[in-house]
């Protein structure tokens, strides 16, 4: 029986033999590294990219939205919905507006400072709940020539913004206070036809606001 077994056992050992080699060869196995930690995916085109909070500016007593940056941030868009009490324009008003704003350049502060000291565009606006929505005849179609509800016009201000560690995918995370200076196009018509009764002074609104990357 332990004659038979021979053979066998030889022939084992002469199959394992390269292997055993190879292995010794190669030396003591060496830990794989954990495995690095996934980044974020890449957001979509249509997500926006920071979201907006301001007062005044003729885009309700309080408004709030959300907005787009393009062109290395010195162009944005800015989409909002406003509101005012009923308290303060006779009647509740709710407003949609749209900001279209170009800065040129951005000087840097400090580590964490930038400043956007010029910044022009324009907007527009609509808005629900004017006079001439509470009942219906109340005023002839062309009783006013120009719009009740439809606002547009330019605006011109500036940003100062802290700089916050980007996120992992280089998502900015900054925060920016912003003020604007903006008139409309039935302010720009009375003042042009009214110039010795209007300054302007009398023609520009002051909205203040936050911007916040996200």
């Amino acid at each position: 029986m332990t004659q038979r077994l021979l053979p066998v056992v030889a022939l084992a050992a002469t199959l394992l033999a390269p292997a055993r080699a190879q292995a010794q060869a190669s030396g003591p196995e060496t830990p794989t590294a954990p495995a690095a930690p996934a980044a974020d995916k890449p957001q979509p085109w249509y997500r926006p990219r920071h979201v907006v909070l301001q007062t005044a500016g003729g885009l309700g007593m309080i408004s709030a939205g959300a907005g787009y940056a393009y062109f290395n941030d010195k162009v944005e868009t800015d989409i909002l919905l406003g509101y005012v009490p009923k308290k303060f324009a006779g009647s509740t008003l709710s407003l949609a507006s749209a900001k279209f704003i170009y800065s040129p350049f951005t000087l840097r502060l400090a580590e964490k400072w930038q400043l956007k000291p010029l910044s022009v565009g324009a907007y527009f606006s609509y808005t629900h709940g004017t006079l001439n929505d509470e009942e219906r005849g109340q005023y002839t179609r062309d009783y006013y020539w120009w719009s009740s509800d439809t606002r547009y016009g330019p605006l011109a201000g500036g940003r100062i913004t802290y700089v916050r560690p980007t996120k992992a995918n280089a998502r900015p995370r900054n925060v920016s206070f912003y003020y604007d200076l903006s008139t409309n196009d039935l302010y720009l018509q009375s003042y042009v036809t009214n110039t010795k009764g209007l300054s302007l002074g009398q023609i520009l609104v002051l909205g203040l606001g936050l911007k916040a990357d996200f």
